[in-house]
């Protein structure tokens, strides 16, 4: 994910500009917007094996090889938000945010992932967590699923077996049916295309396959299925009763044509569609872009296929998947300038080829906190314009959106970053009539990063990994948010 440039990318841009507030917006935030925070299971939970729980894939992955993470470590106790979770709603109600997304372990529900035994402790301490969250105040977000597939699922071969979605379709059952009168905002798969291209192409990330010419599009093949037959679930059986919305959360970083030329914004759209639309395609539009279903088709033909490594929907597939939001979750943490090269000769199968963009970041930006403020931030504005454009949603949820850096208290290049962003974001909402209606920013606090373990940081609360008690302490980020969240004003003071 690009968001781990984000360290490099900023540390000199960021030294000593905190306070230069002459690009932020002194404008407020509208009453109804929703600030919020976000996590997930496997990052914070710990107790990975405790109370009738499963193994996940990830459990398998960092158990089975500590090498795969960078300082060897796992989520086994993470934040150990499992037993301290009374403590984490106090803090996050401490922050003011009215908004927490977090997600739920599939294998505490169903510890194979399979219909066949389901953990009622799990489904008690979901219950419970829920319950506390709107006590006190704050609407939950709950996201079925982080990227943690029950590890039985992955032998059955995970998210390359289409049944994985009918797996994953009655897990989604199981959980409305008892969290669905306490919810009111679900998201099923978080970033499908992170787990499709870390998980199955670069092999980072569980299960650790480098399939990057075909299995990159089987898995977003039977993502999509299992997010269109969640959602049916909840539409046909459940809406009517619950009143809540569902959508997918999907990720992109914004592509800034290099220049002016036609054939670079050509280039930067075709890196769009290759990344966001490649998944929001199917849901917001009908089937896959058709730039992808045709540069896919032709390189599989000169390849010697007789079929196209991208898969095909059929028609009972378009319209099942078609349609399946009423939202747009949006995660979004950096930019690239994209610039057009020519088709590159056919050799072995791989999705880079088939995009055929040259990303890169400018050499600028890191150094010029002027470059950095217009060029890095006015994306976020830019990717909801052409989300909007593109796909005219109804709302758009701004579900992740962070900076990375060594966890350190006074963490002010976190708090420029998001008072940078947020400011592009508030001007997509008031001039350019975007319905951003809330903000869950990565992360609430620190936690297992996945391949980086805990070498990176994206809290703006603190954890000490290196105390049993795991003590949570505010950052600077935190603090400014914490205000934020109370005033809806960026600045120390604002106009109407």
């Amino acid at each position: 994910m690009m968001k781990y440039l984000l360290t490099l990318l900023f540390a000199l841009a960021v030294k000593g500009c905190v306070g230069q507030n002459a690009n932020i917006s002194n404008r407020y935030f509208p009453e109804s917007f929703l600030f919020g925070a976000a996590t997930a299971a496997y990052q914070i939970e710990g107790g990975w094996n405790e109370d009738g729980k499963g193994e996940s894939m990830w459990d398998r992955f960092v158990h089975d090889n500590p090498s795969r993470v960078a300082d060897r470590q796992s989520g086994d106790v993470a934040c150990d938000s499992y037993h301290k979770w009374r403590e984490d709603i106090q803090l996050l109600k401490e922050l003011g945010v009215k908004l927490y997304r977090f997600s739920i372990a599939w294998t505490r529900i169903m510890p194979d992932g399979t219909p066949a035994v389901i953990n009622q402790a799990g489904i008690d301490y979901y219950k419970n967590f829920i319950q506390e969250l709107r006590a006190n105040d704050i609407e939950p977000l709950v996201t079925l699923y982080h990227w943690d597939l029950p590890q039985h699922l992955l032998e059955l071969g995970g998210w390359l077996n289409v049944q994985t979605a009918d797996y994953f379709a009655e897990y989604a059952r199981v959980v409305f049916e008892n969290l669905g009168p306490y919810v009111k905002l679900w998201a099923t798969v978080n970033e499908p295309k992170t787990t499709c291209m870390n998980g199955h192409g670069w092999g980072t990330h569980a299960p650790g396959l480098k399939l990057i010419g075909d299995g990159v599009y089987q898995c977003a093949y039977v993502q999509l299925l299992a997010h269109a037959k969640a959602w049916r679930v909840y539409d046909e059986e459940f809406r009517a009763s619950q009143g809540g919305k569902i959508s997918l959360v999907l990720d992109c970083t914004w592509a800034e044509p290099a220049s002016d030329s036609a054939l670079d914004a050509e280039a930067a759209e075709r890196d769009l569609q290759f990344n966001l639309g490649w998944y929001a395609n199917p849901v917001y539009r009908g089937n896959w872009p058709q730039e992808m279903i045709d540069r896919i088709a032709n390189r599989s033909s000169l390849e010697g296929y007789p079929f196209s490594r991208l898969p095909e929907f059929t028609p009972e597939q378009i319209d099942l998947v078609n349609g399946t939001f009423d939202y747009f979750g949006l995660n979004m943490y950096t930019a690239s300038l994209v610039q057009w090269q020519d088709d590159s000769p056919i050799s072995i199968p791989d999705y880079s080829l088939d995009k055929n963009t040259n990303n890169y970041v400018s050499p600028d930006w890191p150094k010029s906190v002027s470059d950095w403020l217009t060029s890095y931030p006015s994306g976020m504005r830019k990717l909801l314009n052409w989300v909007n454009n593109k796909y005219h949603p109804s709302e758009i949820f701004v579900t992740e959106n962070g900076w990375s850096d060594n966890g350190q208290l006074d963490d002010q290049g976190r708090l420029t970053y998001l008072q940078s962003y947020l400011s592009n974001m508030l001007d997509a909402i008031l001039e350019d009539g975007i319905n951003v209606v809330g903000y869950t920013t990565w992360s609430f606090m620190d936690n297992f990063e996945w391949h980086l373990g805990y070498t990176e940081k994206f809290g703006i609360l603190q954890v000490d990994f290196n105390s049993p008690n795991r003590t949570r302490t505010f950052k600077s980020s935190g603090k400014w948010y914490q205000r934020l969240a109370t005033t809806r004003c960026l600045l120390d003071q604002c106009v109407d």
